[in-house]
């Protein structure tokens, strides 16, 4: 393995455009970038001085050498893009899907397939701390993950192998952790919204909310008026939502959950 291997990025979205400045500050040299629509290509890889390449498909053989390949694109692109490009006999490619499974290289017997999936959420203008971001790796050969780990280390400080059903697991974790408690947020913010009152009132509480849930298990700490079984206040939220049926349904769901939750954890408590 090369001291600073050579990387090529296929993608130039949100992963891409976040990894590919943090791996040239790391010291690898991102030797080309390849997307589909060239202004996307040519404005990731100007600042890193990389080749620019796009079109329907990429021809690496045709593209400065490289000792790895990241696929930094869409899960429903990934596939799409492995078998349309031309790759170098050997490649080293890897995936940054937390769901697409290392045997998505099966198709394409003549490259060496890994993972190289970072776990975190990624938005244009957010600067990413990469040394707490969990690096989470799978390779079908042991020079494959001693190469990816070698990358992976120089950016964070928590890189670990990650067998591909575990990964898609904690992907859908994370979706729950993330995705849907921003989605949960931004329902909250419309109803301040509507009452014409200041998002920031809730940040206090989203903040308790969290940190408790990040130092206890969070089932533990539940509170509301679902936990309580509270009938008079989930029937008067309930009424307040009549204008958001959608949301109306989605309340009395978290507050079933909640509420089920509750019982299983008490039923499988040993009884003194």
């Amino acid at each position: 393995m090369p001291i600073n291997p050579r990387i090529v990025l296929l993608g130039a979205g949100r992963v891409a455009g976040q990894l590919g400045p943090a791996l040239a500050r790391a010291g690898y040299p991102i030797v080309a970038v390849w997307s589909r629509q060239a202004a996307s290509a040519a404005a990731l890889a100007a600042p890193l001085g990389a080749v620019a390449l796009s079109g329907p498909a990429p021809d690496l053989t045709q593209a400065p050498a490289a000792d790895l390949y990241l696929l930094a694109v869409p899960d429903d692109a990934a596939p799409q893009v492995l078998a349309a490009a031309r790759w170098p006999a050997g490649a080293l490619v890897a995936h940054t899907s937390g769901t697409l499974p290392l045997a998505l290289f099966e198709a394409r017997p003549e490259l060496r397939g890994g993972v190289f999936y970072p776990l975190q959420t990624f938005s244009p203008g957010r600067a990413i701390a990469w040394p707490a971001v969990p690096l989470l790796l799978e390779a079908a050969d042991a020079d494959g993950l001693a190469t990816l780990t070698a990358v992976a280390s120089s950016l964070s400080q928590r890189v670990l192998p990650v067998a591909t059903a575990q990964r898609r697991q904690l992907h859908v974790a994370a979706v729950f952790a993330s995705n849907f408690t921003n989605h949960l947020l931004g329902l909250a913010d419309a109803l301040l919204t509507e009452a014409h009152l200041p998002a920031g009132l809730l940040t206090p509480l989203v903040r308790e909310t969290v940190d408790k849930a990040l130092h206890h298990p969070p089932f533990t700490v539940q509170t509301g008026p679902a936990i309580r079984h509270d009938a008079a206040t989930i029937a008067a939220h309930t009424a307040a939502l009549a204008a958001h049926p959608r949301w109306q349904a989605l309340y009395a769901q978290l507050t079933a959950s909640i509420q089920a939750t509750a019982a299983e954890t008490n039923s499988a408590q040993p009884q003194v």
